[in-house]
Parts: structure tokens; C-alpha cells; sequence
């Protein structure tokens, strides 16, 4: 009976659905984090007469014919890449983005990775970096002698040196811009990488066209919807019990039938 196999991928599917709101759950309150979401598509049909062939008479087509689906797969699960609320920190080295940009962090291999989270801090050498020691791209050094530092929304980074009165400007950021931006590949530790489906860097200045702008002292929040993921956890939890009835259904009538072959 094929209620049982077609039931049992609607299964999997919700048990893949959980896995994903649990997920976004769990990283509710993770800086920068962006939400990810289920999409599922149906799998093959089986034919058993096809629409517009001729009828046995052959003086007319067939309006409609017979096609049976075999149930649903996962085809993807996607990051919703959109703007997630800021928080105000008042750290000098927090940087939240507004709009579309990623800051680039130089990797373990020397290659050039994108994130979202901006909780900066500086290194023995006074070096910007992330909460992993990362170096932030383009290198920007604060001296150990600054007493103030300051970034404006264009990404420009000035520091306050103790006994001058001018700012000295330490460098530029620059962000990365991709065409598509579900196309990039999460790795974990709030980064994410360049593939062939996100396609190549479009690197650009803060506030130019196209591009975010940064703030100074406050961290993007997790875009993660408490509300909407209780939803989407009771949708999925319901689904998967229907789908488990069916195959309850399914069990009860083979067993009628072989009852009554015995």
C-alpha cells in the first residue's frame, strides 16, 4: 500500500521542519543570526492514464488523466536574510549594519569569509577582531595610546589621541554585497562563505548604493520571530500527527484485508 511510504516521507519532512525551527529557537538571541526556513517540494507522480491522449474511441482526448504522488521531499533550507533589530550596547567596538552588507573576516585558510555580527574588540597588538580573534578585513590597527574611537556611518574609523585634539583617521571598512544571498554557505560561529550559487563579492564602502551603513556602539539582533516559530512549531507538530494517522489508517485496512483472506 503506498499510503504508508507516501506518509512516511511526510514524516521525515515535518521531523526535518522541527529539526529546522528548533534551530532558530535555540538561536534567538545569537548576534547577527538569520533565521532559516523549510521548503519542500512533491516527488514524482505515478501515471496511470495521461491527459490529452485519445479515448479508446479515438474521437476525443482525455480531459484529465490519473497521476498518484509519491509524497514530499526537502528541496531546501534557506536563510531569510532579512534586517534584524538593533540593540544598543554603548562598546565603542560594536557595529551593527543597516541594510545589505556582510563585514569580512579573514579565515583560518588566509580566504576571506562574510558575517552579520559585528562584536568587535581589539587583540594583544591592537589589531580589530571578532569574539574568536579573527582579523577583520580590511586590517584596522588601534593604537595604545588612543582614549576614544570612533566610526562614522560611511565606515570610517577614527581614533582620539591622548594630548592631540585632531582625530586620526585608522582606516576604512568595507563590506561584501552578493547577488544572492541564500546561495552562501553557513559555517557556524556566526560566519558564512562565498559559493558558486551566492556568487563573487561585490565589495563596496558603507553607504554607497546598494550598500548598509554602519552604527557605531549597537549589534544587530537575531531576525527571529519568537511568535511565528510557536506557530510554526504547532503547524509542523500537527502535520507529523496527520501524517502518522494516515499510516495508523493504512496499517488498519491492510489488516482488514488480511483477515479476510484468512
Amino acid at each position: 500500500m503506498k499510503a504508508l511510504a507516501i506518509a512516511a516521507t511526510g514524516m521525515n519532512a515535518q521531523q526535518t521542519n522541527l529539526e529546522v525551527i528548533a534551530n532558530n529557537i535555540a538561536n534567538i538571541n545569537t548576534t547577527g543570526y538569520k533565521r532559516a526556513r523549510a521548503e519542500f517540494s512533491d516527488l514524482l507522480y505515478q501515471v496511470d492514464r495521461t491527459q490529452g491522449v485519445p479515448n479508446r474511441a479515438n474521437t476525443s482526448l482525455v480531459p484529465e488523466g490519473v497521476s498518484i504522488g509519491l509524497g514530499v521531499k526537502t528541496t531546501a533550507v534557506r536563510n531569510v536574510h532579512t534586517q534584524g533589530e538593533l540593540t544598543s550596547t554603548g562598546n565603542s567596538f560594536d557595529m551593527a549594519l543597516t541594510g545589505r552588507g556582510w563585514f569580512q573576516i579573514e579565515g583560518a585558510d588566509g580566504g576571506t569569509l562574510y558575517s552579520r555580527a559585528g562584536a568587535f574588540n581589539t587583540n594583544a597588538t591592537g589589531q580589530l577582531v571578532t569574539v574568536d580573534g579573527a582579523n577583520v578585513v580590511p586590517a584596522i590597527t588601534v593604537p595604545a595610546d588612543a582614549v576614544e574611537v570612533i566610526v562614522n556611518k560611511t565606515g570610517q574609523v577614527f581614533a582620539r589621541i591622548d594630548g592631540q585634539t585632531d582625530l586620526q583617521l585608522l582606516g576604512q571598512l568595507q563590506l561584501a554585497n552578493f547577488a544572492n544571498e541564500a546561495g552562501l554557505a553557513p559555517l557556524g560561529d556566526n560566519l558564512f562563505q562565498e559559493t558558486a550559487a551566492s556568487g563573487p563579492a561585490n565589495v563596496g564602502v558603507p553607504g554607497d548604493p546598494g550598500f548598509a551603513t554602519v552604527e557605531q556602539g549597537y549589534l544587530e539582533a537575531s531576525n527571529v520571530d519568537p511568535v511565528k516559530e510557536i506557530t510554526e512549531l504547532i503547524s509542523a507538530q500537527r502535520a507529523y500527527e496527520m501524517n502518522s494517522k494516515v499510516i495508523q489508517a493504512a496499517d488498519d485496512m491492510a489488516s482488514v484485508v488480511s483477515k479476510n483472506i484468512r
